[in-house]
């Protein structure tokens, strides 16, 4: 593996381990072994200087802390069993009806009180891929999900400044599966007081509407004409003001298939830096980091302020579970899960 590092900190209950992958350009990807969060990413700007570009923290013992808790912002973390929101914590399967933990409202958020995102992942190196091969075994009932599921992500740093997520999931009864990661990012490298400035497009046509509480109404109207259309980039801050509490909204690829397909680009001004997104998925949730206050300060000692870094989660339709119209989530004894996300940093004069 092209250096790989590995070091260890002390969490409250147990150990805590870091890994981090570099490339031949300077490009590193620190991942942990406590929800599989990304803690850092370090890309070159314009002028070939690294940059940090991912919301989080330096100490890995930050992320079980009281504060961090009581904000739940799920820096950089695997997200699972299911992604996202299911409404009042229930759904119906093969005749029996199960309910999970409400933690936000009344309904079930990323997974439930203890998700993907606070347990600790099996870690092993694969020198020969520069890569990460982390392995969690979900057992029946966890959550309140129907099932035993063994879940494998695969982190992969190329010589491209790419990093490659590849989920893969089993289970032995029918249940909901939803795998994604919950990065925020700032290409600005610290030098941007938010990421308002950023400019996004989307390759989306159509989006979910939801309720007050974030429900989908099931619903999928068009973006043209409207504050949620990034068809054309556009300036993340530019109509945010018309949209009701800032972006958080799955947008409906115009792309099908379950092949990698390009899904958003993102631009900032600033240091030159651009993302592009692919994945396997059939939506995108965009999420403008809405409900960051300034009471977490993470690389540096930034405070995440509102918008200071944003999301973009590759996944299926929220509660997609009691939306019989929406791309299927049950995955079944006999199938396989496979979900894969491709996010690439160049600079964009490059291009």
């Amino acid at each position: 593996m092209e250096n790989l590092n590995t070091s260890t900190q002390q969490a409250p209950t147990t150990h805590v381990r870091s890994y981090t992958l570099h490339n031949k350009h300077g490009m590193q990807v620190t991942v942990t072994n406590y929800g599989g969060t990304i803690t850092s990413i370090l890309t070159p700007d314009k002028n070939g200087e690294l940059g940090e570009v991912v919301l989080g923290f330096k100490d890995v013992t930050d992320y079980t802390s009281e504060a961090y808790l009581a904000n739940q912002p799920y820096f950089g973390a695997i997200i699972g069993r299911y992604g996202n929101r299911i409404a009042k914590g229930k759904f119906t399967l093969n005749g029996r009806e199960y309910s999970l933990a409400t933690n936000n409202g009344e309904n079930h958020l990323h997974g439930g009180v203890k998700g993907f995102d606070k347990v600790f992942w099996e870690v092993e190196e694969l020198a020969a891929q520069n890569a990460l091969r982390l392995t969690y075994t979900s057992p029946d009932g966890e959550e309140g999900y129907p099932g035993t599921v063994q879940v494998a992500v695969l982190y992969i740093l190329t010589p491209d400044n790419e990093l490659v997520i590849e989920y893969q999931a089993t289970t032995d009864l029918a249940t909901p599966v939803n795998l994604t990661n919950h990065s925020y990012f700032n290409l600005s490298g610290g030098k941007a007081q938010d990421a308002l400035g950023h400019v996004l497009s989307i390759a989306a046509d159509r989006f979910v509407t939801v309720s007050k509480s974030l429900i989908p109404t099931g619903e999928l109207p068009k973006v043209a004409g409207t504050p949620m259309d990034f068809q054309t980039p556009v300036a993340i801050g530019a109509r945010i003001g018309q949209v009701p509490g800032g972006y958080d909204h799955t947008y409906v690829l115009k792309e099908t298939g379950k092949h990698l397909k390009h899904a958003a680009t993102v631009e900032d001004p600033v240091s030159g830096r651009c993302l592009e997104v692919c994945t396997t998925e059939p939506g995108i949730q965009f999420y403008s980091g809405n409900f960051l206050d300034g009471s977490l300060q993470g690389h540096g000692g930034t405070p995440y302020k509102q918008h200071y870094g944003f999301c973009l989660e590759t996944q299926h339709f929220p509660d997609s579970p009691n939306q019989p119209a929406f791309p299927n989530t049950i995955l079944e004894p006999d199938q396989k899960y496979h979900q894969k996300t491709v996010y690439r940093f160049y600079v964009c004069q490059d291009e």
